[in-house]
């Protein structure tokens, strides 16, 4: 059963969002242009302005010293970085250096022991996430974890899913893709039912020159020949984020060349490339691309196509985003406005980070189209305030399980297969 008290996209429904007065012209014109004062559920925050924070904080361990240190942790006015940790000395001092934080553990398992820790961000290779998490939860910690969820099976969802619900202990999933301002953009056509009957969407993660990551000082990563399903979140995100729909069946097709890696890998993949169509639970479809090679620039992209418009992200040859509508009509603009709606029209993607959205350290440019930011607060708001993360473990797994599904589709030449499901309880 999906949560009765959730909006369309599967979040709590949130609490009245707390407008402050400004003297800034410019600031309350923005406001208005992009509606966030009335739009903060639609968009897929919980946040109240700076004013209204308590004094409590939350302690973080952060590790990962690769992409563990573009988050902003010893930004946020309500955590405290306590500890970092990674097996390398030269990654242990990229935390050091970047969270300003002199104690350090050779190891996550060291880590976990240590009290005086509320929570563990989790930016370690992508096969070890649930290990992880697991060890994390067991020493009493909350989590965030980079993406995927979990990694090639279904049992490694399971397990997941197993250790959040037995500890009761917060998890969320750092998916950059739910945050990305185009998303969020999405998320509040969505919510304003501008889209109509929203009955296909598309995303694609084309990512070429990955090979580059897959070896280190003569050896192989734990990226090597890494199936591109297993890393479906990037691309399933931005249709489940945007609309709360669950993927229920796939058919995917798996494309590969002769190259050494694909022969010989630690996953038995022979695919550069996976292509799948899914059937959503409202018998929508949905189109997903995750490449790894080919004559293809690289993109994080989705567009969404409704029956009264559609939205369509820039795509990698420079063009969009792109508002497309089936007819003129009128309406009323962001700031109430009548107007004749062109049937087409350029985007301009609100920088939804420069606002009252996020507590004011906050407010700067970040990774991924702007979206480290949020997930920073997003976690931290969600523990000081008792709740449930926008992308907890039953969301998390709806966006990592069905790139489970999809390779093993691809193994068997398309044929198509059921994805599990993982309700949330009512």
């Amino acid at each position: 059963m999906r949560d009765r008290s959730s909006g369309p996209s599967g979040l709590p429904k949130a609490p009245k969002h707390v407008e402050t007065k400004s003297d800034d012209p410019s600031r309350r014109d923005f406001l208005k242009r992009s509606s966030i004062g009335i739009s903060a559920a639609a968009l897929g925050t919980r946040i109240a302005v700076g004013a209204e924070f308590t004094p409590k904080k939350i302690r973080v361990g952060v590790v990962g010293g690769r992409f563990g240190c573009s988050f902003q942790w010893h930004e946020h006015p309500q955590c405290e970085v306590v500890a970092v940790s990674d097996l390398r000395e030269d990654r242990r001092k990229n935390l050091v250096d970047t969270y300003k934080c002199d104690r350090t553990y050779n190891s996550l398992e060291e880590l976990v022991q240590a009290p005086d820790i509320d929570a563990v961000a989790v930016f370690t290779d992508g096969n070890l996430h649930v290990p992880h998490v697991v060890e994390a939860m067991k020493n009493g910690k909350h989590v965030i974890s980079a993406v995927p969820a979990c990694w090639a099976t279904v049992e490694d969802a399971e397990r997941l899913l197993d250790i959040v619900t037995t500890t009761g202990l917060t998890y969320m999933m750092a998916e950059t893709g739910y945050y990305q301002q185009s998303t969020m953009s999405a998320r509040k056509f969505y919510e304003e039912g501008k889209f109509g009957d929203l009955y296909y969407c598309e995303a694609e993660y084309q990512h070429p020159g990955l090979e580059v990551l897959y070896f280190e000082n003569g050896e192989r990563t734990w990226r090597h020949g890494m199936a591109p399903m297993h890393y479906p979140t990037h691309s399933s995100s931005q249709l489940i984020g945007v609309t709360g729909e669950r993927l229920v069946e796939v058919k995917c097709q798996g494309w590969g060349d002769n190259d050494p890696i694909l022969q010989d890998n630690a996953y038995n993949n022979p695919f550069w490339n996976g292509s799948a169509m899914f059937t959503t639970d409202r018998g929508n479809a949905f189109r997903m691309n995750v490449w790894w090679k080919g004559a293809h620039r690289g993109c994080e992209r989705a567009q969404w196509i409704g029956s009264d418009m559609s939205f369509y992200m820039q795509n990698p040859l420079g063009i969009g985003p792109v508002i497309v509508r089936s007819q003129k009509r009128m309406e009323k603009d962001d700031a109430g406005f009548e107007r004749e709606a062109p049937e087409f029209e350029n985007y301009a993607v609100p920088e939804y980070w420069k606002t009252d959205l996020l507590p004011e350290p906050l407010r700067h440019e970040s990774g991924h189209e702007g979206s480290h930011t949020f997930l920073t607060h997003e976690f931290i708001d969600a523990l000081v305030n008792e709740r449930r993360p926008s992308v907890d473990v039953y969301e998390a797994l709806a966006y990592t399980v069905p790139g489970i599904i999809a390779h093993q589709s691809a193994l068997r030449d398309g044929e198509t297969m059921k994805i599990p499901q993982y309700d949330r309880p009512a």
